[in-house]
């Protein structure tokens, strides 16, 4: 069966690049896409290409934007400004930029559909847990790029994640609209032919040369999850390595901060305690709520109840999704319980 679905997506990715070359004669032929390219403007700088197509054709918002990249939403909001003052200032036509131009517009379009990607996968506000249509709507952009440019590895490997990511969704949300955690889902709801898809995607980024490369890397440990048949099979060794692997060639807090849940699983949570407990002062995390969300679930695994409620209660306070407070107030209460039961018996 395995087999089945690894040739259907070969089958799949040779059909739709073999379409989409002859549709768009080594052309952007796809409208969204076409205006992504056009507001990735090289005369901005990377970081106000991303910002103004985000808000602009993203269907983001300016705070989640800033949410995504840790800001305060003021900076966020002036680098828009700023953006399109310089585009109408300059007068940019609002052209197609040649075959040969595209290159340089590349890595911020795969970062606009990334984030495009993670909003919706994890919804920065509002009643529900993800945005699905945003999911959708970027992995079909990541397709067309994947055909527009069939040698680039990173472009596969953004693809790769997306579509392993994306296998998830029936799993991660249960018929109220809770959200299930990773470890607690039912792997049978899993579409495994979006499984194997990105593992022919990922296949195409080592074929490549290009393993190393960040969209790559964060594929491959979405690889691993998807590989495991259940929770317990995880190999979280592997994975700790991957993020250490993508800590070197793109070092963030948030990197740390996952890197830290995947030493804690390989090796106890108190090493992953130690290495969250060096975050702690840094400014881009201290109103990123899932540090201590993450806290909290290192000290609730030992035994130390009282303190993963207060996290899990600060966590709550920082998101402004509405599912993701209920999850961590449901924690917090879910320690205090426990902290009751250890008095009771001591």
């Amino acid at each position: 069966m395995v087999r089945k679905y690894e040739e259907f997506g070969r089958e799949y990715y040779t059909s739709i690049e073999h379409d989409l070359e002859a549709e768009l004669d080594n052309h952007v032929g796809d409208d969204m896409l076409r205006l992504i390219f056009m507001t990735c403007h090289p005369i901005l700088s990377p970081e106000a290409r991303v910002a103004l197509t985000l808000r602009l054709l993203g269907g983001l918002t300016t705070k989640e934007i800033a949410h995504a990249y840790l800001l305060p939403e003021p900076t966020i909001a002036q680098r828009i400004v700023r953006a399109k003052r310089t585009l109408a200032s300059a007068r940019v036509p609002f052209e197609l930029p040649a075959k040969e131009e595209l290159d340089a517009r590349l890595s911020s379009v795969l970062e606009v559909i990334y984030l495009m990607f993670n909003e919706g996968y994890a919804a920065t506000s509002g009643g529900k847990w993800m945005r699905p249509a945003l999911c959708e709507e970027a992995l079909r952009l990541g397709r067309i790029l994947a055909a527009i440019a069939p040698m680039e590895p990173e472009v596969h490997g953004l693809v790769a994640l997306m579509e392993i990511q994306s296998s998830r969704f029936r799993a991660r949300v249960a018929e109220a609209g809770e959200p299930i955690l990773l470890l607690d889902q039912n792997r049978v709801l899993w579409d495994h032919l979006l499984i194997q898809r990105g593992l022919v995607s990922l296949k195409r980024v080592e074929e490549l040369g290009g393993a190393f490369g960040p969209y790559a890397l964060q594929a491959a440990i979405a690889a691993c999850h998807a590989r495991a048949g259940t929770a317990a099979e995880t190999n979280w060794v592997q994975i700790a390595a991957l993020y250490d692997g993508l800590a070197q060639i793109m070092p963030s807090p948030v990197v740390e901060l996952n890197r830290a849940v995947a030493l804690s699983m390989a090796f106890g949570p108190a090493i992953g305690l130690e290495v969250v407990d060096t975050l702690s002062e840094e400014p881009a995390l201290s109103d990123y709520y899932l540090l201590p969300s993450v806290r909290g679930d290192f000290l609730m695994k030992l035994g130390r109840f009282q303190e993963a409620s207060g996290e899990f209660k600060r966590a709550a306070s920082l998101t402004n999704n509405t599912r993701e407070q209920e999850l961590l107030r449901k924690r917090a209460e879910v320690c205090m319980e426990k902290q009751d039961t250890s008095r009771k018996e001591g």
